[in-house]
C-alpha cells in the first residue's frame, strides 16, 4: 500500500492576551486612578492636609506621587497624637517631599483582654496636630476597609517578636507586622518614621522590611519625654493623678541601669536587678518584665558584649506602659 503523505501541521495561534490600558493600575478602578493622579498633583500643598478614608484612592494617589518622582514620607499612628508623634511627622517632613500620616487603631494587635475599646481617640485634635506638624495627607481608614470580608492572610514574625512584649501579648506583633505591610502597600512610602519608645516594634518592622525586600528606609526617632522623664504615650492620658506621679520611675530605673553599665557592670542579671530595685521605690507600679536584649535581634543576653537595650513594661492601675534605653554601642 502506498504511504499517505505526512499531514502538514499548521502553526498554532498565539493566545491573545489583552494588554492593560495605558495608565491603568491593576486592582484599582480607572476612577480611583484618575482621582489619585489629580490629588497627587496638589501635593505637597498649603493649608490643611487632605483626609482620605478610601484604601484604593489613597493607594492611587501615593502611586502617582512615586511615578512622578516625588518622595513619600510615612508616619503610621493609632491616633491620640502627642508631641512624640509631632516629632515623627516633622522628621518625615525634613526627609521627604510629601508626608502621609495614617491614623488607624488596629484591632488585630490587641488581645481579647486588652484596651482596644478604651484606647483614646481624638479625630479633630489629631487632624489639627497633623496640620501643625506639616502633614500633607492623612489616611484614616475604617477597620472594614483594612480587613474586608474574606480577609485571611497575615504575617507571623519570627524570634524577634517572641520575647519581651511578645511573651505577654501573644499575637500582638503578628497584628503589627500585618498592618504595617498593608499600610506600606497602600501608602507606598520611600521613608517610614517610627518612634524608638517601642523598640521591639521597631525591630520587628525593620526585620519585616528586610525579609520582604520592601524598598523603604525605616527611620527610628529617639523617644520624646516629659520633663520628669516619662516617655510620651497616648496611654498616659488614662493615668490617674497618683499613677502619673509614680510613672517616671520606669525612666529612672533605666537610667540607673545605664549608669551601672557605664561603671563597668555588664552582667544582664545584675542590670535587671538594678532596674527592679528602683521600680520598687514607687507605689502601685507592678513590673511586668525587665529584659536586657540584643538591640537588633531582641534576643536575651547574659552579658552586654554588643549593642543592647534594656526593655521594661509595667502596669499602673489598668494602664500598661513600656520604656527602653540603650546599653553599649
Amino acid at each position: 500500500m502506498a504511504k499517505k503523505p505526512p499531514q502538514k501541521v499548521g502553526k498554532s495561534a498565539k493566545p491573545q492576551v489583552a494588554r492593560p490600558p495605558k495608565g491603568s493600575v491593576p486592582g484599582l478602578s480607572a476612577v480611583d486612578v484618575r482621582k489619585g493622579e489629580e490629588l497627587s498633583r496638589k501635593l505637597p500643598g498649603s493649608g490643611p492636609p487632605k483626609v482620605l478614608e478610601s484604601v484604593p484612592l489613597t493607594q492611587a494617589a501615593c502611586l502617582a506621587l512615586r511615578q512622578r518622582g516625588v518622595s513619600v514620607g510615612f508616619v503610621p499612628t493609632m491616633g491620640a497624637l502627642h508631641e512624640g508623634h509631632i516629632t515623627l511627622i516633622q522628621q518625615a517632613r525634613r526627609l521627604a517631599d510629601v508626608v502621609v500620616v495614617s491614623i488607624f487603631v488596629n484591632p488585630t494587635q490587641f488581645g481579647p483582654a486588652e484596651d482596644f475599646d478604651n484606647y483614646p481617640r481624638d479625630r479633630d485634635g489629631d487632624l489639627m496636630k497633623c496640620r501643625s506638624a506639616g502633614a500633607d495627607l492623612v489616611f484614616m481608614p475604617t477597620a472594614a476597609a483594612m480587613y474586608p470580608d474574606g480577609f485571611q492572610t497575615s504575617v507571623t514574625p519570627g524570634p524577634v517578636a517572641a520575647g519581651a512584649c511578645g511573651r505577654y501579648r501573644p499575637g500582638h506583633f503578628g497584628g503589627v507586622a500585618t498592618i504595617v505591610l498593608k499600610l506600606f502597600q497602600v501608602c507606598q512610602p520611600h521613608i517610614a518614621v517610627f518612634g524608638e519608645k517601642d523598640w521591639q516594634q521597631l525591630a520587628v518592622v525593620r526585620r519585616l522590611v528586610r525579609d520582604f525586600n520592601f524598598p523603604v528606609e525605616v527611620v527610628g526617632v529617639p523617644t520624646a519625654r516629659e520633663p520628669d522623664g516619662l516617655a510620651l504615650s497616648s496611654r498616659n492620658r488614662r493615668l490617674s493623678p497618683r499613677d502619673r506621679e509614680q510613672a517616671p520611675v520606669l525612666a529612672r530605673a533605666i537610667t540607673r541601669a545605664q549608669q551601672a553599665y557605664a561603671q563597668g557592670v555588664v552582667d544582664a542579671g545584675a542590670l535587671c536587678r538594678t532596674v527592679m530595685d528602683e521600680v520598687k521605690t514607687a507605689r502601685g507600679v507592678k513590673l511586668q518584665y525587665v529584659e536586657i536584649v540584643d538591640a537588633e535581634s531582641i534576643q536575651p543576653l547574659r552579658s552586654v558584649d554588643r549593642p543592647a537595650r534594656v526593655l521594661v513594661a509595667a502596669h499602673l492601675g489598668n494602664v500598661r506602659l513600656i520604656d527602653n534605653g540603650a546599653l553599649g554601642g
